[in-house]
């Protein structure tokens, strides 16, 4: 045997085989809103956010996880990158282009709550007048 020829390594890949190649699926987890525990979800990487809504909410409820959901339309939720984060994914995005495998999920926000917030409003009472001095005394 020539000591010059090089020996490939079994079951590895010829120069140039492999690069620049696409995974066929991605495994996401996306923790929803008042839920520990995130939902782990197989997609396909050109899925796009509402996809990836849809596919989350369907799996929540199909592993029949709880708090159950007040809603089951995917149009109802937001898609974030944390529970920290303000602004809301946009739905046309691409999965593959986010740059992250882990989302946040909840409820879009009411009319009162300001653009892209997952937090709810509550309408604000006045304090019981016992707590407040009142201006006579």
């Amino acid at each position: 045997m020539d000591r010059m020829t090089t020996i490939r390594r079994p079951g590895s890949l010829p120069q140039g085989i492999g690069c620049g190649m696409k995974p066929t699926k991605l495994l996401l987890r996306v923790t929803v809103q008042r839920n520990l525990w995130p939902v782990h979800v197989m997609i396909s990487p050109e899925s796009t956010v509402v996809d990836l809504i849809k596919a989350t909410v369907e799996a929540y409820v199909k592993e029949g996880r709880r708090p159950l959901l007040v809603e089951r339309d995917p149009l109802a939720f937001e898609l974030h990158f944390s529970q920290f984060s303000l602004e809301s994914l946009s739905r046309e995005e691409k999965v593959i282009n986010l740059g992250s495998r882990n989302f946040f999920l909840c409820l879009k926000p009411s009319e009162a709550a300001p653009s892209g917030d997952c937090r709810r409003t509550k309408p604000r009472t006045n304090p019981p007048s016992f707590f407040c001095p009142s201006p006579d005394s």
